[in-house]
């Protein structure tokens, strides 16, 4: 018979890369920065403007229909909308309509995505008005809107001379500061502060921050802010005076207050609520159900703006009933201002997660718009762009903006087609800056609270998803519960921060508590899968193969071992102290058989390591699952290989991906100049499962003939 030719598995040779040094990378990053050119100032210049690019190419039979359209309903949305959420940011009203006049020139100058809003947002109203009224309080103004004057609180710690007298004033830059003064002040510098810090974000391409927020954890947060935002607005719907809460547990003390404070509600405030809320959410409700007959959508907050005012202007019920109302919107613009300096260190930290969130709701949206209508964005420039949507607004008394994802619906729904419908809109809150600010003078607060709180309704409703979320992923559904309580309990700020802590949290022990598996081989195919998940699998005889799910590093080298161990039922050390246990009891039992005998001779007895025999003489780990190792991870590798082949058993590596190769090469691990790398480490499981029979059976054949 001819005899068979064995042919080797085939070796796979890893090319060699001439990589640059770092020197030499920074070397041409300097040069190619450096060097100036008209190419490449027009290329800059057009890519910081990205208008002047797309702006020449504008189609205009075919998108100015749909542009002006959407332009001029989202207009007609934010008015309404940004007199309500001043009541969120703590200023008055005028103040949101310059907010959204500015924010939609500056995107529509800078931004990359064709469809965002950018302009006022419920959450970053919210959190602004935190802020706001956190350094109202510390600097003894009466938070109650409706007071005359406060009284006198003196706080020595903040740096600003207070004048005593009524009403209350601050000495900001050295100029008294009222009430509404400090608040758009406190509002301003934040609102700065935010836009450098998404600045340098975006220089340094420090975009990877948006990566730790997770998509349960801000669908949590979220919807945590947004019932805060509900309960903040509570007494607005009772006409109830409270001033908001400083602190944390803004949800539960509020709600204290209003159920204490219960007896004072304004009758003609509720009854206003109810009707609004009821028309409003009856409004929604039809968008919602015929959306696809309804060419448009139907401005439901406008006409209860416009009907409320009258109302309330007609009825004289501010007089006759005591109802809130919004007081003067002067019309025309403010001369602009630096903003203050003096109280940027007080809000260097709050404005952190105002910049993150801001910059991540931004990137997110414009991203996803983009997907859905098929062309791309660029997120730094989106970065960029929010950024000065920040900076540049703060001259001019503006508060923190960022895209909103209801008005970027409504864009896309509307036929949106360019940022030309974000200059339509700013068009249409400047007439109202213009010339309709002052009718809005008799609108009720309560009014302005409803559209708030309907609009909510989104966000709210996800609660219903909860059971959904922790049947799909039950990490993901803890996280969103975990966020969403903090979110509402605690306070938004630390919200965010336990939110993004827990979400790691559950990342590192899920790394630290992978899941193992023992592999079988299939029949008939070289292929091994886990033997608990797969029926009709076969353990190779006597070969153990084991597959560790996670990044091998220090945190889980314990849960590694410990998961080894346990899934091939030895533990080398343990095994050898039981070796050498019994080796000593042999010795001790061979003595007394030799004294029982009568031998007298002084000779030592020898008597070497007991062998027991184990189930297996292989151990495999099959790395595929792995994509990294630390050298604590090679460490725990070298530590196997030494531990186990003193109870001679040997370790194989399979299915190693590149980087952990490059680490156990630089780390010696496979010995001087890799010598035992072709008898350590296989390209996969099967490759090692023959090389472990193929070395077994040659030793025990040396063995055999060193006995014979």
């Amino acid at each position: 018979m001819e005899e068979v030719t064995k042919v080797p598995p085939p070796v796979l040779e890893r090319q060699v890369r001439q990589r640059q040094t770092t020197v030499s990378v920074l070397k041409s990053k300097l040069k190619h920065g450096v060097t100036c050119s008209v190419p490449k100032v027009r290329s800059t210049l057009t890519g910081f403007f990205p208008v002047v690019r797309w702006l020449p190419k504008y189609k205009l039979k075919e998108y100015v229909l749909g542009d002006l359209m959407s332009g001029v309903i989202v207009g007609i949305i934010l008015v309404p909308q940004a007199i309500a959420y001043c009541l969120l940011a703590g200023v008055p009203p005028i103040y949101g309509l310059y907010t959204s006049f500015y924010a939609n020139i500056i995107y529509f100058l800078m931004g990359t995505s064709r469809h965002v809003s950018v302009g006022i947002f419920s959450l970053m109203s919210l959190m602004v008005g935190q802020v706001v009224n956190k350094e109202m309080f510390l600097a003894g103004f009466d938070l109650n809107e409706d007071s005359k004057a406060s009284g006198l609180v003196l706080n020595a710690s903040l740096g600003s001379n207070l004048t005593i007298g009524s009403p209350h004033s601050v000495e900001l830059m050295g100029v008294p500061c009222g009430k509404e003064c400090y608040s758009i002040s406190i509002a301003a510098a934040l609102t700065f502060m935010v836009g450098v810090y998404q600045l340098l974000m975006a220089v340094f391409r420090l975009g990877f921050v948006s990566v730790y927020l997770s998509s349960p954890m801000l669908d949590g947060f979220a919807t945590g802010a947004s019932f805060t935002i509900l309960t903040v607005q509570a007494k607005y719907l009772l006409g109830i005076k409270i001033p908001r809460h400083q602190g944390y547990g803004t949800v539960v003390v509020t709600w204290f207050n209003i159920f204490a404070n219960i007896h004072n509600t304004n009758l003609c405030d509720l009854i206003t609520s109810a009707i609004c809320i009821s028309i409003l959410v009856a409004g929604k409700e039809i968008q919602e159900r015929y959306k696809d007959r309804l060419k448009i959508p139907f401005p439901t907050e406008l006409i209860i703006v416009a009907g409320a005012t009258l109302a309330s202007h007609f009825g004289d019920l501010n007089s006759k009933y005591g109802s809130s109302v919004s007081g003067h919107i002067p019309t025309g613009f403010i001369p602009p201002e630096v903003p203050s300096f003096t109280l940027m260190p007080r809000l260097a930290l709050d404005a952190i997660p105002l910049a993150v969130i801001s910059f991540a709701f931004t990137v997110s949206l414009s991203e996803m718009f983009a997907k859905k209508n098929g062309y791309t964005v660029r997120p730094n420039q989106e970065m960029l762009a929010i950024s000065f949507c920040n900076i540049i607004p703060s001259f001019f008394h503006c508060f923190t903006t960022s895209a909103a994802l209801a008005k970027t619906m409504v864009k896309d729904s509307t036929g949106c087609q360019t940022q030309i419908s974000s200059l339509i809109s700013a068009l249409v809150v400047l007439l109202v800056l213009l010339f309709f600010a002052p009718y809005f003078y008799a609108l009720q607060k309560c009014v302005l609270a409803c559209i708030i709180i309907v609009s909510l309704r989104g966000a709210l409703r996800k609660f219903k998803d909860v059971p959904a979320k922790l049947r799909a992923s039950r990490d993901d559904g803890i996280v969103w519960l975990v966020a969403m309580f903090a979110t509402t309990l605690i306070s938004v700020e630390m919200g965010l921060v336990v939110g993004v802590v827990f979400s790691m949290i559950c990342v590192i022990y899920k790394t630290q508590n992978p899941k193992v598996s023992l592999l079988g081989k299939a029949s008939d195919v070289d292929l091994y899968e886990d033997v608990e998940e797969y029926k009709n699998l076969m353990p190779p005889p006597r070969v153990q193969i084991f597959r560790f799910q996670a990044p091998l590093y220090y945190a889980n080298k314990d849960s590694f071992l410990r998961s080894l161990y346990k899934a091939v039922g030895v533990e080398p050390f343990l095994e050898l102290t039981k070796r050498r246990k019994e080796e000593k009891k042999a010795k001790e039992m061979s003595s007394k058989q030799i004294k029982a005998n009568g031998d007298k001779s002084n000779g030592e007895v020898v008597i070497g390591l007991v062998e027991r025999e184990l189930d297996f003489h292989t151990i495999v780990l099959d790395c595929s699952a792995i994509p990294f190792i630390d050298s604590t991870g090679m460490a725990t590798f070298e530590g196997l290989v030494k531990e186990y082949g003193e109870i001679r058993v040997n370790v194989l590596l399979a299915n190693c991906n590149t980087s952990v190769i490059d680490l156990l090469q630089k780390g010696q691990f496979f010995g001087k100049n890799d010598k035992d790398m072709s008898s350590r480490l296989f390209h996969t499981v099967h490759a090692a499962v023959l090389h472990a029979k193929d070395s077994y059976a040659a030793a025990e054949s040396r063995s055999e003939d060193s006995g014979v």
